[in-house]
């Protein structure tokens, strides 16, 4: 019976969750097309309404540890829902995502996320994405201000062990910008597929900083080990032994 209840809670909040993705773009759509200002207001608003009406609807609150980066950084964080991108997002001042190309082309996604200086690569084209990403920071064509990009480059659930790609460390090398881990134990609560949303505390935790001048190999091997011990800490944290 509580799962029944709690799958038609996660439902309704599913529902009203894309509904206010539509409402707040309408909202904002001046204000973003006057000014990448205006686009940056409307997704933190989004961001802002996505964890209140969690936290009453599904019962799933949002704690933030550690200090989110408010100067020139790249942010790397453990993938696990689509929460962690509007969590991660709410709490740095000026992010910008490093996306799928496709994503450009989704109803208010895309346009609000070209419109905050999101980077979108075509993955399946490993060597040239890289590369785009690369010159696509360096000429400045990415608003100043926090970027983040995946490690894994999708969704992982908790407990299961997938590679990280080197496009980080390409980035790493080349910026010679401080990167901040982020660790998270989301998809305890929001799994990676179906309506189902479980209540508790959803945590992210933002890690101390890795300094630029790492060689790319050293680089990858720290960032691994710091988001996924942290991870697997936050896992157990939230009950989950697999």
């Amino acid at each position: 019976m509580n799962y029944a209840i709690q799958w038609v809670r996660s439902l309704i909040f599913n529902a009203q969750m894309y509904v206010a993705m539509l409402v707040i773009g309408l909202i904002y759509l001046i204000p973003a097309i006057l000014s990448p200002k205006g686009a940056i207001a409307g997704c933190h608003a989004y961001c802002v309404w996505v964890r209140w009406t969690a936290s009453w609807i599904i019962g799933l609150k949002v704690e933030i540890r550690g200090e989110a980066p408010t100067d020139e950084v790249m942010v790397a964080p453990k993938h696990q829902s689509f929460l962690d991108v509007l969590m991660i997002y709410g709490a740095i001042p000026r992010g910008k995502f490093i996306f799928k190309n496709i994503l450009k082309y989704a109803p208010v996604i895309g346009q609000f996320g070209l419109r905050i200086g999101c980077i979108p690569i075509n993955r399946g084209k490993r060597g040239q994405a890289i590369k785009k990403m690369v010159e696509d920071v360096k000429a400045g064509r990415a608003l100043p201000g926090q970027l983040i990009i995946y490690p894994q480059g999708t969704r992982i659930a908790p407990g299961v062990k997938a590679p990280y790609k080197i496009g980080t460390g390409a980035l790493y090398k080349e910026l010679n910008q401080p990167v901040v881990p982020v660790a998270t134990n989301v998809g305890v609560f929001w799994p990676k597929r179906g309506v189902l949303r479980k209540p508790g505390t959803a945590v992210f935790e933002f890690l101390p900083r890795i300094e630029p001048g790492l060689e790319v190999d050293a680089f990858m091997a720290q960032l691994e080990d710091t988001i996924e011990t942290a991870s697997d800490r936050l896992n157990k944290e939230a009950g989950f032994d697999g």
